[in-house]
This record gives C-alpha cells, sequence and structure tokens, in this order.
C-alpha cells in the first residue's frame, strides 16, 4: 500500500494568509495566553495586583525624583498623574517587547516537537500585557478623579487606535528581535540596556515640549504620539496633533511589516538553530 508524506513547512514570504492561520488557531493562542497568565501569578499573594503595583510605585518614585528635586516640567498637569499616564502605555510596550523578543526562545521544546504558526507566540505574550495594561488602567481613572480630571469622551474612541499603535510597535521590533535572538543569544543582555535608553527618548517622565524646536525629533518614536495623545485625551489641556500622531502610526506599520517580513524569511531555520 502506497504512503504519501506530508511535509509541512512556513512560508517564506508574509501574507494574509498567516494571518488567517492564526485564527484558525485562536485556541492555541487563548491556551498560551492563560498559561502565560498562571504561570506570571502563580503562588502570588497580590496575583494580578503586581499588574497595578508595578506603575503605581514607578510614578511614586519618579514623582519624588523628577517632579519634586529635579523640578521636570509636566504641562501644568500634577506630576503624578502626568507620569502614570505615561508609564501605563510604556509598561505595556516594554513588557511586550522584552517578552516577545524572547518568545521563541522561551518555546524551544514546543517549536521542534510540533508544527503551529510561529507568530502566535509574540502575538500571545503581547495579549498577556494587554490585560495588566486594562488592570493598571483602574488606578489612573483613581487619580484622574482625584485630580479632578475628565476624558474628552468624543475622543476616547482613540484609545483602542493608540493600544494598536502600541502593539504594533511592541510586536513588529519583537518579531525581528526574537529572530535574531535565536541565531544571537546577545540579545537577551542586549535588550534591557536597549529598553531603559528608549524610556528616555520617549516623553514618559518629560512632555516633548522641553526639547524645544527638537521635539519634533520626537515624533519618529511611536510612543511619543501614543503618550502624548493620550495625555491629550485623558488630561486635557491641549489640542492633538494630528501630524505628530500620523508619522508615529506610520512608524510603527513600518516597524511592524519590517519585523513580520524578517520573522517569516527566518522562520525555516528556526528548528535548527534554537
Amino acid at each position: 500500500m502506497e504512503t504519501t508524506t506530508t511535509i509541512i513547512k512556513p512560508q517564506k514570504k508574509f501574507s494574509f494568509l498567516d494571518l488567517k492561520e492564526i485564527w484558525d488557531h485562536k485556541g492555541l493562542l487563548y491556551f498560551f495566553t492563560w498559561r502565560d497568565l498562571k504561570i506570571r501569578y502563580k503562588q502570588t499573594l497580590v496575583g494580578i495586583g503586581w499588574a497595578l503595583f508595578q506603575p503605581f510605585v514607578t510614578m511614586i518614585v519618579f514623582s519624588i525624583f523628577f517632579g519634586n528635586f529635579a523640578k521636570i516640567p509636566s504641562d501644568g498637569i500634577p506630576y503624578p498623574i502626568f507620569v502614570y499616564s505615561g508609564l501605563l502605555f510604556w509598561q505595556f510596550f516594554s513588557a511586550s517587547l522584552a517578552q516577545a523578543s524572547s518568545s521563541l526562545v522561551s518555546n524551544q521544546n514546543i517549536i521542534t516537537r510540533v508544527y503551529f504558526p510561529r507568530l502566535i507566540l509574540p502575538f500571545y505574550s503581547t495579549l498577556t500585557n494587554l490585560i495588566d495594561f486594562g488592570v493598571a488602567s483602574l488606578m489612573l481613572v483613581v487619580l484622574m478623579f482625584y485630580y479632578g480630571f475628565a476624558p474628552e469622551w468624543l475622543l476616547i474612541l482613540l484609545i483602542p487606535v493608540l493600544i494598536l499603535i502600541t502593539f504594533m510597535f511592541a510586536v513588529g521590533l519583537g518579531l525581528f528581535l526574537a529572530s535574531l535572538n535565536v541565531k544571537y543569544r546577545d540579545i537577551k543582555f542586549i535588550l534591557p540596556f536597549f529598553i531603559q535608553m528608549l524610556l528616555f527618548v520617549t516623553p514618559v517622565i518629560y512632555p516633548p515640549s522641553i526639547l524645544g524646536k527638537y521635539s519634533w525629533l520626537l515624533a519618529f518614536n511611536p510612543m511619543t504620539g501614543v503618550i502624548k495623545t493620550a495625555r491629550t485625551i485623558l488630561l486635557g489641556g491641549q489640542t492633538i496633533n494630528w501630524l505628530q500622531l500620523e508619522i508615529s502610526s506610520l512608524a510603527a506599520v513600518i516597524i511592524f511589516v519590517v519585523g513580520v517580513v524578517y520573522f517569516k524569511k527566518t522562520e525555516k531555520y528556526f528548528a535548527d538553530l534554537i
């Protein structure tokens, strides 16, 4: 009796079929996300409350040193809520980038044994941090009530767009670094330093206006448009800089496309190198 052998191999180029394949494996995506959440908060006293505790403590530290001692301006907004609104999106981005970059290496046993869309691995780590983002947002609501801020209700519909931009930036850069990390394990040593440096070129602890006529350079960092627009929507005081948001959006899209293309180009070597 003749037997047939089916060879499953990744496509060399990205196509919308890859996104359909991820959707077809949405059960696996849900499993990875839920597994990561359980492992992260297993045997902890506070549980998912750590998602709120970390940005809150960081806000206090930044407020003391940068707000009180360094006297960094905050566009007339109380520094604690100013910095927390930036930290909320920054921690979503930085945590997603860090986990997406290590997602292939941390799941090497699965990659070498069974076939599934490898794109799921960087994606699920971002979804896990999106849940943390939602929990941490509760503290922002409390701070807004305490300081007497009300959001622009019509503009609040832009918040999902800002989350999408952050998602694309983190996943795109994460896909690129995850592919490099398979071959060059130096990435795990470089990445924390890179994220720390990126924090200082992102207006988390300061407003872009502090750079004067050079503030436009920050627009090429996608998180600049995200954080500045989020502050305008939630805290008011300024008008949305649509040009800056468009530049940041375009930069995020370019980084996402480059990351996906490079990931698909190198995907066929993952099982051999990892």
